[in-house]
């Protein structure tokens, strides 16, 4: 594959720490309860949710300096919308899922603290006020959301690489 057909170093390295944090994330999130978990994994939610928003933004800016390669030409436009609404969603999910945890985490009275190297800074909320009841429920619903439009994002890549045997996935490895 040309460089033109591939996306480059940085896409690729940001996408797969992403992706591997974001998963990360998730079955933490939803299984620390039925784990009995909680105070073991949570801290590290929290600051994995933290890297995963400073990478994310990164990954944003450098999305907007920098054109992603074209898709297949044989790729009809419902795929092609279908993508465009996926990745949309999983920008939203990567910026506002550590943002809306952020918040709520920043009305309670623990420190918030990255993997225990240093305090990250509170955003200027309390407990009870409406962003924080708003976040925290964005948090959860969107949580579970994030885990569906994960699957089907790698089951798109999964079916163009196996099925269609196109270099779609390729283009990210």
């Amino acid at each position: 594959m040309t460089s033109v057909e591939k996306y480059n170093g940085v896409a690729r390295a940001l996408h797969w720490s992403i992706a591997v944090l974001i998963i990360c994330n998730l079955l933490s999130g939803i299984l620390h309860e039925p784990l009995h978990m909680g105070a073991v994994l949570i801290p590290s939610h929290k600051a994995i949710g933290l890297t995963v928003l400073v990478l994310s933004v990164a990954r944003l800016l450098w999305r907007l300096t920098w054109t992603h390669p074209p898709y297949p030409s044989h790729m009809p436009g419902w795929e092609r919308g279908a993508a465009t609404l996926v990745h949309v969603l999983l920008y939203v999910g990567m910026i506002g899922m550590p943002l809306s945890g952020w918040i709520f985490a920043s009305a309670s009275p623990r420190d918030l603290s990255w993997f225990g190297l240093f305090d990250w800074p509170k955003l200027p909320f309390a407990k009870g006020d409406a962003l924080v009841g708003f976040s925290h429920e964005f948090h959860t619903v969107f949580g579970y959301s994030m885990a569906v439009v994960l699957v089907l994002h790698i089951a798109a890549a999964l079916r163009h690489h196996f099925v269609l045997r196109d270099t779609v996935l390729r283009r990210m490895l």
